[in-house]
């Protein structure tokens, strides 16, 4: 059994004022997606310009807020919410949730593309290699954090997290998500959009790997206490979730694979 390293969730604290490693971390993978946005908008078939990363990010910075919280409080804790409303608004009182933040997303880069006159497709292609850099950093903060642990396992790499009730060994499940859904995720992405593709195949490409690596960690990771286990005794809800992000991604690569679909051409950018 490993020992759970003693981290403070507090990076810094200057009288009231307390930094805690979470936003930190939510800082960090926001900085990546800049720098890693700036690197691709040079490219020529590229649908931002580099001066136009900015508010790409600014728009996906308010989606991920508003969409996590919104996806935690109806995809996790609806009851609580109508027992009481104004829990919606409690941020630190925990949840997050990837799925909302997802649904988020996309609806504030929707907004982005009339904004810029480009496709809805064009900017999820262009984006989707960015999202596990904050997956990534995102699990390194539950870890910190000490939420969202794993299943009791006598495996060797077992942990107790000090904030556990129960002081059971558990799978470090935060580090296997960091692993599967940050830097695999990140490799496979990055590494397939580097030549031209047809339209759809890299957001297909991550709702697909995505899906698929959370569902499988979800084996691993303890069910929300107040959910528990659901479809046939064995699902959870995350694992739910994931299913029609599967099912898009297969449908979505059918589509751009097909006998009509074209490598994406250069955009003559005005």
């Amino acid at each position: 059994m490993l020992t759970y390293p003693q981290i403070d969730p507090v990076l810094l604290a200057i009288g009231p004022l307390k930094v805690h490693w979470y936003g930190m971390m939510y800082l960090f993978g926001f900085m990546g997606a800049f720098w890693l946005a700036q690197s691709r908008s040079k490219r020529g078939d590229s649908p931002v310009k580099p001066e136009q990363v900015e508010d790409l990010i600014l728009y996906g910075a308010f989606g991920v807020v508003v969409g996590g919280r919104l996806g935690y409080v109806f995809f996790y804790g609806f009851s609580e919410f109508l027992r009481d409303p104004l829990w919606l608004f409690r941020v630190w009182d925990e949840g997050m949730s990837f799925h909302g933040g997802l649904l988020g997303v996309l609806a504030a880069l929707w907004l982005y593309t009339k904004k810029i006159q480009c496709t809805f497709f064009q900017i999820t292609d262009f984006i989707a290699p960015m999202v596990p850099i904050g997956l990534g950093f995102g699990r390194i903060g539950n870890f910190i954090n000490q939420e969202l642990w794993g299943r009791a396992s006598d495996v060797s790499w077992a942990m107790i997290f000090p904030n556990d009730p129960l002081a059971l060994p558990r799978h470090p499940s935060q580090l296997y998500q960091c692993a599967l859904e940050g830097v695999l995720l990140f490799v496979i992405l990055f590494s397939f959009s580097r030549k031209p593709r047809p339209r759809y195949a890299v957001s297909a490409l991550f709702l697909l790997c995505y899906g698929s690596f959370r569902f499988f960690v979800e084996f691993f990771r303890e069910p929300d206490s107040q959910i528990g286990y659901e479809l046939f005794g064995w699902m959870t809800r995350g694992q739910e979730l994931c299913l029609p992000m599967i099912i898009a991604g297969i449908v979505l690569l059918i589509i751009a694979y097909n006998k009509q679909a074209k490598p994406v051409q250069k955009i003559n950018r005005k």
